[in-house]
């Protein structure tokens, strides 16, 4: 059995986590560090995925956030492709899935999130999509190319990215989302009705108010059944409908946990060498005076920084206002806030 001792471990390759990682090597050049992560992937920006890679402004090779040798020449070791099973909190260590042993000074869980899923028949089927990922943009994208028609399954930003992008790309587009106009949780109803009513003068359809109840597959594609009794045949279908903070290492170690991992201003958990940052951290949001989790871009990438920072030996508060954007054809927003 394989066991390192390590100074830093960050567990998850997203931006947060490679953001923990310039933060460190700012402050300190020298301390042993470990970047292990699910996906076999150098971390990437995750926005792109859903917006401008279907567009053709950028290339895959844009999204990676730093090259292989960026990280060798940081004395940065990775391990990739490798899932943490375990967190002893108290031993200060994670174990992998292949029974290796990382013993660590401080430890950010930078986990991200768990697309939510269908729980209705046929929502396991393994051809849907539940779309988070570089694998899910590799995959759809290579579907995309031999597909007629897709089904976006969400109304909310993922949702309405994605039925974007594959209307651009010349797909018929369907969405199905219980609400009653794009993007409610966040657009006044005015916004909302006259985005949706660009979206179906651009040629997408729009089963708004209406949940599916069944999906099936046979060699013809898939076959979606709603509850308002309507029917649709697609090639595609792909899911967003929103996250769930990724806390199973957390609970194994017994950290606070209520609707993500809790965090004090400095992004601790209750084990104070233990940190968390990104979608799965519930902070103190000092604008909004309340606690809350935010799962956005701008909170991954500035939480990240931060909690490499204090886990180097700074004392920083977290007090940052993180904003969001997003590009719906070529219509673009960016917000701030409640969102």
């Amino acid at each position: 059995m394989l066991e390192r001792s390590y100074k830093y471990i960050v567990v998850g390759g997203g931006l947060a986590g490679a953001s923990a990682l310039d933060a460190i090597r700012e402050s300190d050049p020298n301390g042993p560090l470990l970047l292990i992560g699910a996906e076999n992937h150098l971390p990437y920006d995750r926005p792109p995925l859903s917006k401008s890679l279907w567009f053709g402004r950028k290339q895959l090779r844009d999204v990676i956030l730093h090259d292989r040798p960026w990280y060798l020449n940081r004395g940065i070791e990775l391990v990739q492709a490798t899932r943490v099973v375990a967190l002893d909190a108290g031993q200060k260590r994670i174990i992998d899935e292949r029974g290796h042993v990382y013993r660590f000074d401080k430890l950010l869980l930078a986990t991200g999130g768990t697309p939510r899923r269908l729980t209705i028949p046929g929502g396991e089927l393994p051809d849907i999509c539940y779309y988070r990922g570089m694998d899910d943009y590799l995959r759809i994208h290579r579907l995309a190319a031999q597909a007629q028609s897709a089904s976006v399954v969400g109304g909310g930003f993922i949702g309405s990215e994605l039925a974007a992008a594959l209307c651009h790309i010349g797909l018929a587009v369907t969405m199905i989302f219980p609400g009653q106009y794009l993007c409610q949780r966040v657009f006044p109803e005015s916004l909302g009705r006259a985005l949706s009513d660009k979206y179906r003068q651009r040629g997408v359809e729009i089963w708004y108010d209406d949940t599916l109840v069944a999906i099936a597959r046979d060699n013809s594609g898939f076959l979606l059944r709603t509850r308002a009794g309507r029917e649709l045949r697609c090639d595609l279908v792909i899911v967003g409908i929103g996250i769930d903070p990724e806390v199973g290492l957390a609970r194994q170690a017994h950290l606070q946990i209520t609707n993500g991992i809790e965090v004090n201003e400095r992004l601790q958990t209750s084990h104070p060498d233990i940190y968390a940052a990104g979608d799965n951290a519930r902070f103190w949001y000092e604008a909004l005076q309340r606690r809350t989790r935010v799962e956005h871009w701008d909170n991954a990438l500035s939480q990240g920084r931060t909690a490499g920072r204090n886990m180097a030996g700074a004392r920083e508060q977290y007090t940052h206002m993180p904003y969001f954007f997003s590009d719906l054809f070529e219509f673009g927003y960016e917000a701030v806030g409640e969102i």
